[in-house]
């Protein structure tokens, strides 16, 4: 009787596998037949391409810059066995960015999730929706209005902070830059000071270096892609430890700040805490935008503590590098050109006048349009993001070449290459602002300059982000003439965040009336 049963289930088990193997071997054939015709470098059995693309961040910004100059606009890669495809024209990334198809990230943010859960920037589907209905009041105008005088305060920290190395000689502003940005967004995501400026050891910001170092390391490193290779490296020791101190820092301010709502809604409040509060000094309190994750819980949205403790970590991350990366470049490109420093200078003037030190107004920094053109055109030329990655979950047709590309493939829509790209830009490697003069952008493809994203899964915050970076520079402007060695360039590097391996070097000297006269 045994062996009877053993002979059914077997005459059913095998069937079926043998069933899922063909199916699966008719879907594979045609992954690689589409695959076949998209355009890219030779591959080498089982590895792909992974060998020619080097395993280092410099190493890999220098071959991708080869193999799109000598593939084009649209770039087959091989990882092993997963396929990405490299895209860099406007009219391809259009079809990607308008779709509410194509709205899931490819496999890489997967390494972000211990950190980030499924937040706004690595989830999908109904819960993605529904937090970002959530949250996008928190960047009305009136509540970002409030954070400026965050960058202030943190400003003239920075201020005082380069001080002794205003002396004409080359600095690295970057570790500056992260220190002042760090600051920022613990204090308008979070609502509390961490210093990170004056102590610039902190065991928060600490982990937060080792937990991008190991992200990085894990990148670059396809043998760790599975979790449970990762899991028995050394690295995982380090994430652990770095992710016990950022979940714990962010925990713990969630369940403080939800012990001061609890005492306000029982309070005098009797309803919705209000974004301006005054603490007992009389001083207004700051609505951080955790505040806004909280009362909306509070009023029934579903959310539980994880749920707000990964969009609060989302926040820190997306909030913390990009801008550093952000201001620097802008910084830099000012130091190496004079004539546009000057005119950015001008227009200072004519809104502060002969101030010796400036607290920029959400007004004043809304008329800072010059400073804002430079930038939208560093963000061009080094965007935070250099590449932006999707699954396809079904077949894509693009224009490029009329090609299809497979589903179960991963797109990289990359910014960097994409506002290097000749047919939108005239001599894409120059510096020139005036490209974002309104008459010059209306001729401009909609998705040919896409710092911040585009389409349903933009960057939320990036009205955020351009205050804070035109908040900050104009006043290191204020205080400091920028210059640079004439043989100082960034070594790029493709990261988390595009990076710069020899940093980003600079001079600084002190403004003064007789200075400004003869120079700027």
């Amino acid at each position: 009787m045994t062996m009877l049963w053993i002979t059914l289930l077997a005459c059913l088990v095998v069937p079926a596998i043998l069933l899922g193997l063909l199916i699966w071997h008719i879907k594979r054939r045609h992954f690689l037949q589409l695959a076949a015709k998209l355009p890219g470098p030779k591959t080498e059995f089982l590895l792909g391409n992974a060998r020619e693309l080097g395993n280092n961040p410099r190493d890999i910004y220098l071959n991708v810059m080869r193999i799109w100059r000598e593939n084009g606009s649209l770039v087959r890669l091989w990882i092993g066995p997963f396929l990405y495809v490299l895209m860099s024209d406007a009219k391809d990334v259009e079809a990607i960015m308008t779709s509410t198809k194509y709205i899931d990230k490819s496999i890489v943010y997967k390494f972000l999730e211990p950190w980030l859960g499924t937040g706004l920037l690595t989830g999908t589907g109904i819960k993605w929706h529904k937090h970002r209905k959530i949250i996008t009041p928190a960047f009305h105008f009136k509540i970002l209005e409030q954070f400026v005088d965050v960058f202030n305060t943190n400003g003239d920290i920075l201020i005082k902070k380069l001080r002794n190395e205003a002396n004409g000689t080359m600095i690295d502003i970057y570790d500056y830059i992260t220190l002042y940005a760090l600051d920022v967004i613990c204090e308008t995501a979070m609502g509390v000071s961490i210093n990170a400026q004056e102590n610039r050891d902190s065991e928060y910001a600490r982990a937060l270096r080792n937990e991008g170092e190991v992200i990085m390391r894990r990148l670059v490193a396809p043998w760790a892609y599975p979790d449970f290779f990762f899991n028995l490296s050394k690295d995982a020791e380090h994430q652990s430890e770095a992710l016990r101190v950022l979940h714990n820092m962010t925990n713990n301010v969630i369940q403080e700040r939800k012990r001061q709502l609890s005492s306000d809604l029982n309070g005098k409040n009797n309803g919705h805490v209000k974004q301006e509060q005054e603490d007992g000094f009389g001083r207004k309190k700051r609505f951080a935008f955790l505040d806004l994750l909280l009362q909306a819980a509070q009023s029934g949205a579903d959310l539980s503590d994880e749920n707000i403790r990964e969009e609060v970590d989302t926040f820190m991350f997306e909030g913390h590098d990009t801008t550093t990366s952000g201001i620097c470049y802008a910084l830099y490109y000012l130091s190496k050109d004079q004539q546009v420093q000057k005119r950015a200078m001008e227009e200072l003037r004519s809104i502060f006048g002969t101030q010796s030190n400036i607290a920029p107004t959400y007004q004043n920094i809304c008329e800072m349009k010059y400073l804002e053109y430079i930038i939208k055109e560093s963000l061009r030329l080094c965007p935070s993001v250099p590449v932006i990655g999707r699954h396809l979950g079904e077949d894509l047709t693009i224009k490029t070449g009329n090609l299809r590309i497979p589903a179960s493939s991963s797109v990289l829509i990359s910014p960097y290459l994409l506002h290097r790209n000749p047919d939108y830009y005239d001599e894409p490697e120059k510096f020139d602002p005036d490209r974002f003069l309104p008459e010059n952008c209306q001729r401009r493809h909609p998705y040919a300059y896409i710092p911040f994203s585009a389409g349903p899964r933009n960057c939320i915050g990036q009205k955020f982000a351009l205050l804070e970076m035109k908040a900050v520079i104009s006043k290191i402007l204020w205080h400091y003439h920028l210059s640079s060695e004439p043989s100082f360039e960034p070594e790029l590097t493709i990261e988390l965040i595009l990076k710069s391996a020899n940093g980003i070097k600079l001079k600084l000297t002190p403004r003064t009336k007789t200075y400004e006269g003869a120079c700027s």
